[in-house]
């Protein structure tokens, strides 16, 4: 007789629904993420975090921007807090590089713009002159 096989593929109804529940936790994420951005720093949706070196101690450099691109005024705490929130919500990310959050979209990207070359801050494009 024909016995049938069973395949290991999953119905297609089953991956819609996993990614349909991915999407909503996603969003859930990004919302939650922003809200929280604006109750340290009233008007925030993107947040510069870069790392610096001052008098040989390793220092973070954090600016937060409202959506017309002004920085938002930023105390030591509010900076603290938004870049501590990041660090938690983002714990894979390498934070020995520039990165850029966008609280709209939920990207964290590393920030190829962050300081000009000819600061030096980069080894390795200083390296290249």
């Amino acid at each position: 007789m024909n016995a049938p096989e069973r395949t290991h593929r999953r119905p297609r109804a089953v991956l819609a629904i996993r990614g349909a529940q991915r999407a909503r936790a996603r969003t859930r994420f990004v919302r939650v993420v922003a809200r929280q951005l604006d109750q340290i720093a009233p008007g925030t949706v993107r947040v510069a975090v870069a790392p610096l070196v001052v008098n040989s101690r390793p220092r973070t450099w954090v600016e937060l921007v409202d959506a017309d691109g002004r920085s938002v005024g930023t105390s030591r705490d509010q900076a603290a807090a938004a870049h501590g929130l990041l660090a938690r919500a983002f714990p894979e990310a390498d934070w020995t590089v520039p990165r850029v959050y966008d609280a709209r979209t939920g990207d964290l990207a590393v920030d190829l713009l962050a300081a000009p070359v000819a600061l030096g801050l980069d080894a390795a494009a200083g390296a290249d002159q």
